[in-house]
Order: structure tokens, then sequence, then C-alpha cells
């Protein structure tokens, strides 16, 4: 599928003499890269010894694998992110010393969501936000296979979000844009483009930052990203941050050998990766910070709203078993009838204090335990796949990869025979996949019905 043309005609008046080679690298295929998820290290995660170099955990692969039918990519061992969205470590790294309250605006599906809660300081919470509810739910998957627990995934508009006052200390909006990177990626992409639907998105890429400006803290670090080439999406919004907004523009230190390229337009420090030249999708980041002026503070004394006429069960006794410590997270009561189990950390508590005053939507917080049904308690998928499982809690089963795959269809098992009836954790190379109920002559697929692998090999 050929370029638009005024795509070809703008961007060739940009990069001049360099834009053959970009124009060559889009007719070509993509790398794959993966990012290795350090809190689950297993044996058997298609590595390789092709490191990203600005990521610690990216490895490139030299051929697309079917992730689909890989049960560690199911249970979180490892993300399919693009490279180039992997500099994103070098921000991190570079400013973010202490805990702190991380918001990731624009989050759907995961990608850097997943990556931020590796980067973070231990004590940080993580608030992955998107606007549109489907993609929320894909959101709140990935988070939970990634498997966490001081995270809070939002279904908000950013003026939502907007109206806590000073309450993060990082904001990262990689805000929806035209798309330009994505060419090779997505063909479709070609004919959604034009030049109206760039001044589009770039008026809109500005609204979303006013929306959003005033919940970063005064000092506080904003990141700002796109997958398009253009300057009015890149380099003029920054320089708008700068100007209208009063932020600071932050160098990020880069390796010459990467082949990031400078701004194309004004003299901030922004990081651009072009196919052709860096090894990845196309990619625009700038870092700012947030001038000290300006005074207030969003947590306050604050009561929850009372369940008026619900009863609340008694938890379990043994509910604390289910984590390997206990310590730092305290058992509530979720759902409409007061019958999802969830676990969750002080800083993520008053957190959620918070978003509920001013009834801001939560998909997931923190370590969602099991739902009530009758007298049992069924432990959740979260729960499995969270890295704060007790694994001596229920007795194990290890499966081959294609008994995995059943599961993941959500079809029926067949279990030894000396299986424990109950409760039963299904293993694969040592991580956990997820739950079934062992009824002695059958086992109940515990699998969420709307994560289940519904392709065929």
């Amino acid at each position: 599928m050929t370029l638009p043309i005024d795509f070809i005609t703008r961007t060739r008046e940009l990069l001049g003499q360099d834009y053959d080679a970009l124009e060559k690298a889009l007719e070509v295929e993509p790398p794959v890269s993966i990012r290795m998820n350090p809190y689950k290290q297993v044996s058997g995660v298609p590595v390789s010894d092709d490191p990203v170099p600005w990521c610690a955990t990216g490895y490139y692969l030299p051929v697309r694998p079917s992730f689909t039918f890989d049960p560690l990519f199911h249970a979180g061992a490892y993300y399919v992110q693009e490279a180039s969205s992997m500099f994103l470590e070098q921000v991190v790294r570079s400013y973010v010393k202490e805990p702190v309250v991380c918001l990731d605006l624009c989050a759907a599906p995961g990608g850097k969501s997943t990556h931020l809660r590796t980067l973070l300081p231990e004590g940080s919470v993580l608030v992955s936000n998107e606007v549109v509810r489907t993609r929320a739910n894909i959101l709140a998957e990935n988070m939970a296979k990634w498997g966490h627990p001081d995270v809070i995934v939002t279904n908000a508009d950013p003026a939502e979000l907007g109206q806590f006052t000073h309450l993060f200390d990082v904001i990262l909006t990689d805000v929806p844009c035209s798309g330009e990177g994505m060419f090779r990626k997505d063909p479709a992409s070609r004919e959604e483009w034009s030049a109206a639907n760039v001044r589009l998105c770039a008026d809109r890429q500005r609204k979303i930052l006013a929306d959003i400006w005033n919940a970063l803290k005064p000092g506080g670090i904003l990141i700002y990203s796109t997958c398009t080439f253009n300057t009015e999406e890149d380099e003029e919004n920054v320089q708008a941050i700068i100007e209208q907004l009063g932020a600071e523009p932050l160098e990020v230190p880069v390796d010459p050998e990467w082949n990031i390229s400078p701004a194309l337009k004004l003299a901030n420090p922004v990081y651009r990766f072009f196919p052709g030249r860096t090894r990845g999708e196309g990619f625009f980041l700038a870092a700012l910070r947030k001038s000290e002026d300006g005074e207030g503070e969003v947590f306050r004394k604050l009561k929850d709203k009372k369940m008026k006429g619900k009863t609340v069960p008694a938890f379990p006794r043994d509910v604390e078993s289910y984590l390997r410590d206990t310590s730092r997270f305290r058992p509530y009561w979720t759902g409409a009838e007061n019958t999802i189990l969830r676990m969750q950390s002080d800083e993520v508590a008053r957190l959620v204090s918070l978003f509920r005053q001013q009834s801001v939507r939560m998909l997931s917080v923190g370590i969602e335990i099991g739902e009530l049904k009758g007298k049992d308690l069924v432990p959740a998928q979260a729960l499995a796949l969270s890295v704060e499982l007790n694994r001596n809690r229920f007795p194990e089963v290890e499966v081959t990869q294609e008994e995995a795959v059943r599961y993941l269809r959500k079809e029926a098992l067949v279990l030894p025979s000396d299986t424990p009836r109950g409760f039963v954790l299904l293993i694969y190379r040592n991580l956990p996949l997820g739950f079934v109920k062992n009824l002695g002559n059958r086992s109940n697929n515990l699998y969420p019905q709307e994560w289940k692998i519904r392709s065929f090999l």
C-alpha cells in the first residue's frame, strides 16, 4: 500500500535527504521485540542474545513466534512491545529516584504501564487509565497478568483526573495521535491519515495536556510521547507546554550508537526514533518538569461513602494466607453486592478513597482475591497471576503446553487421579497459570471467559 501523497510531501520537506531511507524502511517488516517481567523469571521465554540497548529487560527476536499459543505470555512472563517505546526507561531511571504516585493517562493496552510498574521504585503506586471502556478492560487484563499489587486501573476522562490538584509526581501522556510511526506495522493507518487529522490530533493533544496539568505536582515530571513524525504533534506541542504551562524541558542521556534523532524544529531536547535509522518503529518523546510554583495538597481526611442497606460479609479466617506477605495489605469487599474480596496496600487505599469521593470508575484495585459464591470464596485469576500469591496455600498441578493451551481456551482438563478436591492451581514451567475446581470426576475451568483464546493453531 502506497504512502499518502500529502504525507510524502510534508515529511520529505522535514527530513530532506533522509526521507528516502525512512520510506524504504516503511516497506519492510518491523523488528519484533519483547520485554521481560523481572518478577516472573522462568525458563522457556523466547529471549535472544540481541538486547534492546535502551532497555535492560528488552530483547529483539529473530522471528515472530505465535505469542497467542505461548502460555508464558498469558502468565505474564513477558510483554510484546515495540522497541522504540521502551526508551521510556531512560527517563524514569534519570529522574525518578524515590517512591512516587504515577499516572499513565492513555495507557491501553498496557505496554508502557507494565514497563512503568517494573521501573518505579518500590512503594510507588501506578494509576493506569484509559478513557475507552473496551480498551480499559484490555488494560486491566494486561496489568493483572503483569502481577504487581500496587496498581489501580481507572476508566476516566483526563478532565476527571485533572480535578485532583497536585496528586501525581509523574504523569505519562502517550497521547492519541495520527499514527505515522505505525505505517508499516498497521497498514490501515495509512488510509486513515490526512493533514486535517494531524491538525485535529494536535489540538486534541493540547486539550488533554491542559485537562491533566493541574493534577501534576509542582516539580513533577511530565513525559509526553507520540508515535508520529510531524512537528505539529511533536515539537510544537512540546513548545506549547513550555510556553503556556511553564514547564522546563529535560535532557535524557542518550548513547550516540542508538541513532536517536534530535528535534526537527525548535531547539528543545526531544528524542525521535525513525525506522531506517533506529531499530524500531516511529516514536517521539520529551520529558518536562513542572515549575515549583503553586501550592495545594490533594490528600486530606475523607470518609468513604457508606454502603447503605448492604450487608458486608465477614472476611474468611484464612484469607491472609493467600498472600506471601500480608503485613502491608488489608482486605476489603467490593462489587455491587460486596462479594468480591480484594487486598490493598495503604498507599493504594488512600488513592482509592479519593477516587471514590469523585466517582472515578475503577476497574481494578490492588489484588483481587476472589468472589464469594454461596459458601465458597472462588479464587480470582488475578490472584493466580499476582507476584504476591502464596503458592503453598493451594495444591498445584503442572501442565504441558498442550494442556495449558486447552486451559486458556477454557476447555475442560482431566487432572491426575490423586489431585485433592477443591481449588487447584495450574502451573506451567513453574509459573502459575490459573485455577480450576477439582470435583473428583471432572474439573471446572475457572479461566475468565473474556480472556480465553479464541483462535486456533
